[in-house]
C-alpha cells in the first residue's frame, strides 16, 4: 500500500511540475510576443521620425544659405537700391532690380499671358544646386514651350565658401553670356551644367575651378567658343556686390516660415511676384518639381506642351501645395 501511495505521489508531483513548466513556458512566450510587439512599434516610430527628419533636413539644406549684407548693414533698402543704381558697369540684360528675363522668345522678351517665375541663386550654394537638379529641367521645358517667363537673379555672396571667388566668376559669366547669346536653351543649359552634381564645387571644400573648366560648361550648352572666352570677366563684380547688399534687405524676399523667417536665403523663388514657400513642400510631401507644377496650375502631362498655359496666368497667386487653393 505504501509503495502504491508513493508512486501516486510521484506521478502527481511530476504532473504538477510539468504543469508548472508549461505555465512558465506559456508566460515566457506571451512576454516575448509582447516585447516583439513593443519593439515593432518602437521601430516604426523610429523609422517615421527618421523619415521626417530626413525630409526636414532636405529642405533645410535648401534654405540654409543666408544672404550676407556685407558692409551695407547700416543701409536701408532704399539706400541699398540707390547704391545699386549708381554702379557704372551694369549688365544690359538686367532690370533695375537685377532680374534677367528669359523666355521662349529670348532675353528680355516676355510671353504675354504667362506667369513669371523669379529664381534668386548663387552658383556656390549647395541648396541652389539641389533645386536646379530637381527642378531645372522642368523649368526649362516650360520656358521653351512658352508656358512661363523665367527671371534669373544671380548673386555672389557664396564667395565666402570658396577660395577662388567661384560665385563671382560664375555669375559674371552668366551675365556676360546673356548679353551675347539670346538663345534660352544655351543660357539655361549653362546654368544646368554649372550646377551638375559632378561639377559644382562643395562649399568650403577648397576645390579650385579654372576658367577653362567653366568655359567648357558653356560650350557644352551650345554657347560659342568666342562668347565663352569673352564671358570670363570681372566687369560686373561691383554690380554683384551691390546686389548682395540690396536683395537681403527686400522684405518680399524674406522667408515667411521656418528657421530663417524674416531673412533672405537662397534659393528664393517668387511666382508672379509672390513668395513661394518651399517649407510647405515637406508638409505636402512633394518635391520642388512637383510643387512648382502644382503652384503654377499645371499637370505633369501638360509640362512642356505648347499652348497648355498655367491656370494662374500672368498675375494670379501660386496655388498652395497644402490646400490646393
Amino acid at each position: 500500500m505504501a509503495t502504491n501511495a508513493n508512486k501516486d505521489q510521484k506521478r502527481k508531483t511530476r504532473a504538477a511540475r510539468r504543469a508548472a513548466e508549461e505555465a512558465a513556458a506559456k508566460a515566457r512566450a506571451e512576454q516575448a510576443a509582447k516585447e516583439r510587439k513593443q519593439q515593432t512599434i518602437i521601430g516604426a516610430i523610429v523609422v517615421a521620425v527618421v523619415v521626417v527628419l530626413v525630409a526636414v533636413a532636405g529642405i533645410a539644406i535648401w534654405r540654409s544659405h543666408v544672404a550676407s549684407q556685407n558692409s551695407g548693414d547700416n543701409l536701408s533698402v532704399d539706400q541699398a537700391y540707390a547704391k545699386l543704381q549708381e554702379v557704372k558697369d551694369k549688365p544690359s540684360t538686367a532690370d533695375e532690380k537685377g532680374g534677367i528675363l528669359v523666355s521662349q522668345s529670348g532675353v528680355g522678351k516676355k510671353v504675354d499671358g504667362a506667369p513669371t517665375v523669379q529664381v534668386y541663386m548663387d552658383f556656390m550654394c549647395s541648396g541652389c544646386g539641389n533645386f536646379e537638379r530637381a527642378s531645372g529641367e522642368t523649368l526649362e521645358k516650360m520656358v521653351l514651350a512658352g508656358q512661363i517667363n523665367l527671371e534669373l537673379h544671380p548673386m555672389s555672396f557664396g564667395d565666402t565658401w570658396s577660395t577662388d571667388k567661384y560665385s563671382t566668376r560664375a555669375a559674371n559669366m552668366l551675365l556676360s553670356i546673356t548679353e551675347q547669346d539670346q538663345d534660352p536653351e544655351h543660357i539655361l543649359g549653362f546654368i544646368r551644367n554649372m550646377y551638375a552634381d559632378d561639377f559644382q564645387p562643395a562649399e568650403n571644400s577648397g576645390v579650385k575651378t579654372s576658367d577653362d573648366q567653366m568655359k567648357k560648361q558653356a560650350t557644352k550648352a551650345g554657347v560659342s567658343q568666342k562668347v565663352a572666352d569673352a564671358s570670363v570677366t570681372d566687369k560686373y563684380t561691383k554690380w554683384l556686390d551691390a546686389i548682395n547688399v540690396y536683395n537681403p534687405k527686400r522684405s518680399e524676399l524674406f522667408n515667411v516660415s521656418g528657421t530663417y523667417k524674416g531673412q533672405m536665403t537662397t534659393p528664393t523663388v517668387l511666382i508672379n511676384g509672390k513668395y513661394w514657400d518651399m517649407n510647405e513642400l515637406t508638409t505636402a510631401g512633394m518635391t520642388s518639381k512637383e510643387g512648382l507644377i502644382t503652384s503654377l496650375g499645371l499637370t505633369d502631362a501638360q509640362v512642356g506642351v505648347e499652348g497648355q498655359m498655367p491656370s494662374i496666368g500672368a498675375s494670379g497667386k501660386p496655388v498652395s501645395v497644402t490646400t490646393g487653393k
